[in-house]
């Protein structure tokens, strides 16, 4: 199709080259000049005119598709209009038809191939800086679908590719883990990899926002596309009127005011593809030079245009200088490269006596701001490559941090706040060289993600751990809870009291499980020692009604008057005894008037004269009764002991006076040496029996 295009322009032209032919001959009848001045206004003005009716400067063919902006040109002055043109560092697009772009643009390889189209209404300004992309690493997947459906309800859908592909990456790497996970779960019960499948209600809204977002670029794309092809149509149209206002039949002032409205109209047609733009532009241009040797414009027309154009450019030239003035050179430059713009593109040639000193003054000013910039941006380099070797101490830290950091709770806890002002640290060290931006940023995320994926397998594992602890923890709820209600205190309270040490050393439990445990273990454990105190407490007023009934027997006994009657006294004594018995324990802090009441009973059996064996047990079995009666096997186990060493060292101590003796074999028994070995010999025989007697006693209340 493009060859027959080309075809039928090449006829085109030549058929208007006969219609100009014929046109000179007329205007050479009407010319009153000379030759020569008539050539040189209608090449001045043709080139005024051209300057204002085309928005861009055509490309030339050496200009690659691909050519960026950014490069520092300098454009030699063309043959048509003899002006010199300086574009500023960074060449301002010369018309929106010149950026737009067609690319077929792979996503992903499961996404179709979509058309995108640039237009350079959508270009960004080659002097801003690539922005480093936002840090999606530490966000939930919930976070992550928030921060999606923000980017897609604020922004252009074709300005968030980046962003979106982002988060895509990062939700699906922590789906995956998660994905991971299940699927080991799954088979570790039994099932069959076959038989796996698993997905979330997040997951699905995230597919699901991706969707909408597919079909929103799709559709932006399809309608630019729509836009650019009506917008070439437009301008071959354009082009078909221009070429017939060489055969029309009407005034000279007319044909010209009919050229102006076709440029109009041509700087308003809108962007077409890229593709098309050279052979579009190029046809368009030709037929404007056709015009041109058609129309042979007379002064009055020319000298109006370079009049209007000396002003225009005069006040640009203000403006430039202006601008040196400027503190902020990049608000300065990027006004200066909308001057040249304007220049370029909105204002046509001059009187060719001012065309040099206006071209000179502009480009003065343009240099000095350009003078400005190179050295902001010198200095400006320099700290930025300061930034970068802080930005690479910064991750090799985060590396050192996954390395070193123990495998520890609280280690881990101090690793994610450490991390965490590295980042911080990181995104506040500013920026850096563009042609390192995006590898300094790619292993920031590599050092971040490694970090979190390090972290999270440390929590994995200690999960585990998590849910043993859980089950061990179960098992002492259980065991509180079947003891709770327990009457046998002597044995649940030393049970109770172990759980709960043994639920201290167990360690954590999850999150999800750990109050709601807690506070069934609680319950049981407060249960039971409620009722534990409650019954205490009933026995505390018992225990101060006991002391007050002892302490009025005890008054009592103090008083007793022996009527000298052994047996009676004896048999008197011995019922106070066994009221007393009766009465039960007092108050612990009370429990000092049962020596007072054993104090009593020394001096009562003292008047009685009764054996000192005889005392002996019968404040013995008080004792016995006393401790039997507190519920305190312990003093009674120690009191046990204590009995079972005495009898042990009273016979050691008999034997070693027996064999003392021996040494005696040839002394008298009167002699008071071993008069005095027999008598200790008596003595400790007759404590033993005590000691013996005692012993009984005790065993059989223990077995009892």
């Amino acid at each position: 199709m493009s060859d027959k295009k080309t075809a039928k322009e090449e006829e085109t032209v030549s058929e208007n080259n006969e219609t100009i032919n014929s046109s000179k001959k007329e205007v050479e009848k009407v010319e009153n000049t000379d030759k020569a001045d008539s050539k040189e206004d209608t090449e001045v003005l043709e080139n005024a005119l051209v300057d204002e009716s085309t928005k861009t400067k055509a490309p030339t063919e050496k200009l690659s598709a691909e050519e960026n902006s950014s490069e520092e040109q300098v454009e030699k002055p063309s043959e048509e209009s003899s002006e010199k043109e300086i574009a500023p560092e960074e060449e301002v697009t010369s018309d929106k038809a010149e950026t737009e772009k067609v690319s077929n643009e792979n996503t992903d390889e499961e996404e179709e191939e979509e058309e995108e189209i640039t237009s350079s209404d959508e270009e960004e300004k080659e002097d801003e800086e690539e922005d480093e992309g936002k840090d999606y690493s530490e966000l939930s997947k919930k976070e992550l679908i928030n921060e999606f459906k923000s980017l897609l309800k604020n922004n252009p859908v074709q300005k968030i590719k980046n962003e979106v592909e982002e988060i895509r990456s990062e939700f699906n790497s922590k789906f995956n883990e998660l994905l991971e996970q299940k699927k080991e779960e799954f088979l570790a019960d039994g099932g069959n990899i076959i038989d796996f499948q698993y997905t979330t209600p997040l997951k699905k809204d995230f597919n699901s926002l991706y969707f909408d977002y597919k079909e929103k670029r799709n559709k932006h794309y399809k309608n630019l596309k729509r836009d650019l092809h009506a917008n070439l149509e437009k301008r071959q149209n354009l082009i078909e009127e221009l070429k017939g206002l060489l055969n029309a039949e009407e005034s000279m002032g007319k044909t010209y005011n009919h050229f102006k409205d076709i440029q109009k109209r041509w700087h308003e047609a809108g962007a077409i593809p890229r593709d098309k733009y050279n052979l579009v532009w190029n046809n368009y241009h030709h037929h404007v030079e056709n015009f041109y040797d058609f129309l042979h414009l007379n002064r009055e027309f020319r000298d109006m245009d370079f009049k209007h154009n000396l002003e225009q450019k005069l006040k640009l030239i203000g403006r430039a200088e202006e601008l040196a003035q400027e503190k902020n050179i990049n608000k300065a430059f990027r006004e200066l490269q909308m001057l040249h713009k304007m220049w370029k593109e909105d204002v046509g040639p001059v009187a060719k006596e001012y065309r040099e000193d206006v071209w000179d003054k502009f480009s003065e000013a343009t240099k000095v701001i350009h003078d400005k910039r190179h050295a902001h941006l010198e200095e400006q380099e320099k700290e930025y490559e300061a930034n970068y070797e802080v930005k690479k101490d910064l991750i090799n830290q985060i590396k050192q941090v996954t390395e070193n950091t123990k495998p520890s709770h609280q280690a881990w806890q101090h690793a994610i706040k450490k991390v965490q002002e590295l980042r911080d640290a990181y995104f506040a060290a500013g920026k850096v060289p563009r042609a390192l931006n995006k590898g300094i940023w790619n292993a920031f995320k590599d050092a971040t993600r490694t970090f979190n994926r390090t972290k999270n397998a440390y929590y994995k594992d200690q999960k585990k751990e998590q849910y043993a602890n859980l089950e061990k923890k179960r098992e002492l709820v259980k065991i509180a809870e079947d003891n709770k209600d327990s009457d046998d205190t002597e044995t649940t309270t030393p049970l109770m009291k172990k759980v709960q040490a043994d639920w201290k050393k167990i360690g954590h439990v999850p999150r999800k499980y750990s109050d709601k445990i807690w506070k069934q273990f609680k319950a049981a454990c407060n249960h039971y020692f409620d009722r534990l105190h409650a019954q205490k407490d009933e026995e505390k007023e018992e225990e101060k009604e006991h002391f007050a009934a002892k302490e009025s027997l005890l008054e009592k006994m103090n008083n007793l008057d022996l009527s000298g009657d052994h047996k009676e006294d004896l048999k008197t004594i011995k019922a106070n005894i066994s009221e007393w018995k009766k009465i039960g324990r007092v108050p612990y802090k009370k429990r000092n008037i049962e020596q007072k009441f054993n104090k009593t009973l020394d001096g009562l059996f003292n008047k009685l004269d009764l054996s000192k064996k005889d005392a002996e047990l019968i404040k013995f079995e008080n004792k016995l009764n006393t401790l039997s009666n507190r519920d305190d096997e312990r003093k009674l186990k120690n009191e046990h002991f204590f009995i079972s060493k005495k009898i042990n060292e009273t016979k050691d101590e008999i034997r070693q006076l027996e064999n003392n003796l021996s040494f005696f074999k040839h002394v008298d028994d009167d002699n008071p040496l071993v008069k005095e070995v027999h008598n200790n010999i008596a003595k400790h025989k007759e404590q033993l029996e005590v000691w013996k007697a005692k012993l009984s006693k005790i065993k059989s209340v223990r077995d009892a």
